[in-house]
């Protein structure tokens, strides 16, 4: 067990010993369904060639890649996570693909002092997880230039996504579920967009704005439908119900049992498909 200090201990914890490795283990299923809505950040922030690019909760790197493709030789990306196994799968990766333009830090973007000035702020889920989100985005914007752009996407609602929804239903037949913080760190802490535009606002960014995304996501990256409930075991908030629990294997049997009927017609022959529900938030620096 790692020892940290600071307002995102509990979540610096939380990503480097419980969710961060199990991210690295599921990379390629959660990048397959997750990549169509972080590419509708990058398009919304009008990338260039050239451009500086701060990528904050860059996870495993893959969008930090794609960031520094798009920019090109001429500019770079620097990519920030506080989960050293996932920092780890990111740089190996950039290794593996000769990537010269990306570098990424092992850094709480909540408080450290980043090294801009950037173009652009990017995320693909990965602002939501702050303690103090109005005291982060105070802290990002000192890293940004003049003019320059913000673009990230975040969850909706729970009740909005379905993909999650259903599994959080099927487990709560069996388990009593807390009831948290809305506005808790957390994949849902964005979903109020009035209080994310006055966050950013207070932090310094003019033009924000909202667009909703509601699009069918391949759960699990298109795997069968056993292969998708067990996903659905190991991430988001069904998981967490069973962990914080210490659930019994004769109940995880009920509740897999429960759930994989609750799926099932969502099945067919590219995976389980079921609605999800994203903001893409853009904004500017004058």
């Amino acid at each position: 067990m790692i020892k940290v200090s600071g307002p995102n201990a509990d979540q610096i914890q939380y990503w480097n010993e419980v969710a961060g490795p199990k991210w690295v283990a599921l990379h390629d299923v959660i990048s397959a369904q997750i990549r169509p809505l972080g590419a509708l950040a990058m398009d919304r922030a009008g990338l260039a060639a050239g451009e500086r690019v701060l990528d904050v909760g860059c996870g495993i790197g893959d969008t930090t890649l794609e960031l520094g493709r798009r920019v090109g030789p001429g500019g770079a990306v620097v990519g920030v996570d506080v989960s050293a196994p996932m920092l780890d799968r990111a740089r190996a990766a950039a290794l593996s693909a000769g990537a010269a333009n990306v570098a990424f830090e092992n850094a709480d973007a909540q408080t450290a002092a980043l090294p801009g000035p950037f173009d652009v702020l990017y995320s693909r889920f990965g602002v939501m997880f702050f303690a103090d989100p109005a005291a982060a985005f105070a802290n990002l914007r000192k890293a940004l230039r003049p003019g320059a752009r913000l673009a990230f996407v975040c969850w909706r609602s729970l009740q909005e996504n379905p993909w999650l929804f259903v599994p959080t239903l099927a487990v709560a037949r069996h388990l009593p579920l807390p009831q948290p913080d809305p506005h808790a760190p957390g994949p849902f802490a964005f979903a109020d967009a009035a209080r994310v535009g006055a966050i950013l606002s207070r932090a310094g960014f003019v033009r924000v704005h909202h667009e909703p995304i509601d699009r069918e996501l391949s759960v699990a990256g298109g795997k069968s439908l056993d292969e998708t409930v067990d996903f659905l075991l190991q991430m988001g908030p069904a998981s967490a119900a069973l962990r914080q629990t210490n659930a019994a294997p004769e109940l995880v049997d009920r509740v897999r049992a429960d759930l994989r009927e609750a799926i099932a017609p969502h099945a067919g022959p590219e995976g389980v498909r079921m609605g999800g529900a994203v903001w893409v938030v853009t904004a500017a620096v004058d």
